[in-house]
């Protein structure tokens, strides 16, 4: 009888070891899969190339740095992980062990303990592999681009009178302005990376009758200030594109203006080394420009260079620009030629009739004067830089 029992007693305990490593792995594999950080950012396939245009105050854009587990994990954890078992798996298991002399208890008990989650991260983290656990907790970063969408309005509306004792809110919007988004290629050639120049041209367009030409005007000292910063500011972020052995005409032009105020308003000679030096790689790429022609030939010009800057002027004449004559005038008065430049300007005034600025440096010339550009200079409003 002894016999008997001890050799029932070794046959159960035999038949129990496959049985207890079964639910071992399927027990693993359950904490597995709930070590896995449920919170854990997703970035979308389609989007996560996206990248930030560089601008030079660009405040419509914000970059989101998002993070995700690390993907070293192979698909067949990855799958294991992710699929928890069925109530078939676990049925199968819990008949297996019946059938080998396990008590049902203890085989719901397990099953229990396999379909609840853990209470903590830490529980879960200490029931998990140590591989699994570091594969948990090394996260990679993937980058979008938030573009902000379209105000939608949200809430109560307090004009209503819904609430008592709140008071009407009172909100009043003034100099409300847009600017067209300008996108221009960083270097020559297709398939180049864009720069956003908006607010950049934005700021040209709106000090460029202050500034651009000698002597420069504006209506207060503290215009002339705030534009002084804010070409500072603008020439510096721009420098690094344009100084590249491949920029493109768009930046060299745009770094010309730029450089080109600085030097009339007194900002330093590297300002007139840079705008000369700028405009001319510009023209080498496109010969043709009756812009970027008109700026060199004035940029030289006026600051003595006659002779030098008279070629270019007088393509940029050729090519259609009016303001390149306007320059050739100013050369001429400088040169003591101050006939031919009132002939000039007389000339001017009559085919462009409704533009007031050439009959002002009609009058200038006829007084006496000797600078064309020295006229009121309008109102501007230039914000200051932050």
């Amino acid at each position: 009888m002894k016999a008997t029992n001890q050799s029932i007693l070794s046959t159960g305990l035999s038949t129990k070891s496959p049985k207890f490593a079964t639910l071992t792995a399927l027990a693993a594999a359950c904490a597995m899969m709930l070590s896995v950080p449920v919170n854990a950012a997703e970035a979308d396939a389609a989007t996560t190339t996206a990248t930030s245009v560089p601008s030079a105050m660009d405040s419509s854009k914000r970059v989101i740095r998002l993070a995700r587990p690390n993907t070293a994990v192979s698909p067949a954890q990855s799958s294991a992980q992710a699929t928890p078992p069925s109530n078939a798996a676990v049925n199968a298991v819990a008949a297996n062990a019946q059938q080998n002399g396990v008590q049902q208890s203890n085989i719901q008990q397990n099953s229990a303990q396999q379909n609840r989650a853990p209470m903590n991260a830490n529980t879960a983290q200490q029931q998990a592999p140590a591989a699994s656990r570091a594969a948990a907790e090394e996260f990679t970063g993937t980058t979008r681009v938030y573009t902000p969408g379209s105000v939608t309005p949200t809430g109560l509306d307090l004009r209503g009178g819904q609430l008592s004792n709140i008071p009407t809110p009172q909100v009043q919007l003034s100099d409300v302005s847009f600017v067209t988004t300008v996108l221009v290629p960083q270097h020559t050639g297709l398939g180049t990376d864009k720069l956003d120049v908006s607010l950049l041209d934005d700021f040209i367009n709106e000090v460029s009758p202050n500034a651009r030409h000698y002597p420069p005007n504006f209506p207060n000292r503290t215009q002339r200030h705030y534009t002084r910063e804010k070409i500072k500011a603008l020439s510096e972020w721009i420098e690094p594109y344009a100084k590249a052995p491949n920029a493109s005409y768009d930046v060299l032009l745009r770094a010309a203006k730029l450089n080109g105020m600085g030097r009339n308003l007194d900002l330093g000679s590297d300002y007139t080394v840079r705008g000369g030096q700028y405009v001319d790689r510009a023209i080498k790429l496109k010969p043709d420009s009756g812009e970027a022609n008109f700026l060199y030939g004035m940029m030289l010009s006026e600051g003595g260079g006659f002779k030098e800057g008279q070629k270019y002027l007088d393509k940029a004449v050729s090519l259609g620009y009016t303001e390149a004559e306007q320059s050739l005038a100013q050369s001429e008065l400088l040169s003591d030629r101050r006939d031919s430049a009132l002939q000039r300007l007389r000339r001017l005034a009559g085919e462009n009739p409704n533009n007031a600025i050439i009959r002002e440096q009609v009058k200038l010339v006829e007084d006496g004067k000797f600078y064309i550009w020295d006229i009121p200079a309008p109102n501007i409003n230039v914000k200051p830089s932050v």
